[in-house]
Parts: structure tokens; sequence; C-alpha cells
């Protein structure tokens, strides 16, 4: 089982940038592919980014593909979003999951454990 605690979220211009912070507990944390989901007021939680349990591969949404970089250190049980010129759209709440299939998921119900999530607040 694992535990997660999302932080960095905040009030931001447009253009702006931010960088989200995932820490995880326990000792498996390597053994669980990670994501990043967000959900805007009135809409469906969505998937914006995904790594695997290495570090070695991820996956974009298309709309933060060159925007937005995930990133991962087994080592300090930690997960990042790094989110650059960052549109309105992108308000939402951002949450932290994880995952226990091999390889890179973009589904919400394959995973397995959520943190409370972390506001993001894009203004124009």
């Amino acid at each position: 089982q694992v535990q997660l605690e999302e932080s960095g979220g905040g009030l931001v211009q447009a253009g702006g940038s931010l960088r989200l912070s995932c820490a995880a507990s326990g000792r498996t944390f390597s053994s669980y592919g990670m994501g990043w989901f967000r959900q805007a007021p009135g809409k469906e939680r969505e998937f914006v980014a995904a790594i695997s349990r290495s570090g070695g591969y991820t996956y974009y949404a298309d709309s933060v593909k060159g925007r937005f970089t995930i990133s991962r250190d087994n080592a300090k049980n930690g997960v990042w979003l790094q989110m650059n010129s960052l549109k309105p759209e992108d308000t939402a709440v951002y949450y932290c999951a994880a995952q226990l299939r091999t390889g890179i998921e973009t589904t919400l119900k394959n995973y397995n454990y959520w943190g409370q999530g972390t506001q993001v607040t894009v203004s124009s």
C-alpha cells in the first residue's frame, strides 16, 4: 500500500509555471507506475501524464504535450509535474495516483491509490 500527498499548487498568471510534487510513503514506491490527473469544476477527472516504474517511459495527454513534464526519483519516493506555459484551461485540482500494472496507464479506473489533490488556478 502507498499513501500519496500532493503539494505545489497555487495561483499563477497565464504563461507562467508551477511545479507540483507528490510525496509517497512506503518502501515499495518503485513498484508503482505513477500518473497525474486533473479535474476542473463541473468536469470529469482526466488524464494528464504518466510515468513508468523506472521512469524510463512517459506519456502525456495531447492538451499538455510539450508544456508539462513528469519525472520521478525512486530514491526520494517522489513524483513531479513541471508545468510551463500555463493556460486558463489548465485550472483544476491536480491529483497524483499510483498503479500496480506494468507499463504506462492512462485510464483512471486502473489506478489503485490517490492523493487528496492540489488546486492549480491560472488567471488570464
